[in-house]
């Protein structure tokens, strides 16, 4: 069955998922960023690492915890390595005005969240701005 229009949907639907997949981790690159220039260091540790059903390797969560000056303890999830397992040392590096949001394993020794979130912002962002050409070339051009 043909459904008129219907191609044009699915190319929206892709543009609006990997563009809000982008736009998602250029805000976590923006902010860790801005971490690492201003904010503080402390010592923390990988306190949970969790698989996705059917244990796929491409779907491990990392969580760490870390406790800020005044002793509040903060558990955050954080891009990490595949060798990053539970009980691993990190250094953290956050925010003190917003530990819980800002905080991330990334710098000195590590930064494998800040290359993760900038490949993700770049593929995420090239298959939208590749979706929209398309989009654009079936609409306008011939297709």
């Amino acid at each position: 069955m043909h459904v008129p229009g219907g191609g044009h949907v699915v190319l929206v639907l892709l543009i609006a998922l990997f563009g809000a997949i982008a736009l998602k981790y250029a805000r976590r690159l923006v902010t860790v960023a801005r971490v690492l220039r201003r904010g503080v260091r402390t010592s923390g540790e990988c306190v949970r690492v969790e698989s996705e059903p059917y244990n796929r390797s491409d779907a491990t969560r990392h969580f760490f915890a870390f406790r800020t000056a005044d002793g509040t303890r903060v558990e955050f999830e954080d891009l990490a390595g595949w060798s990053t397992d539970e009980g691993t040392p990190v250094t953290v590096t956050y925010d003190p005005l917003d530990p819980q949001g800002t905080a991330t394993v990334a710098g000195r020794g590590s930064w494998s969240p800040v290359l993760q979130s900038l490949a993700l912002t770049a593929g995420c962002g090239l298959a939208a701005l590749g979706f929209t050409i398309l989009l654009c070339h079936e609409a306008f051009g011939g297709g």
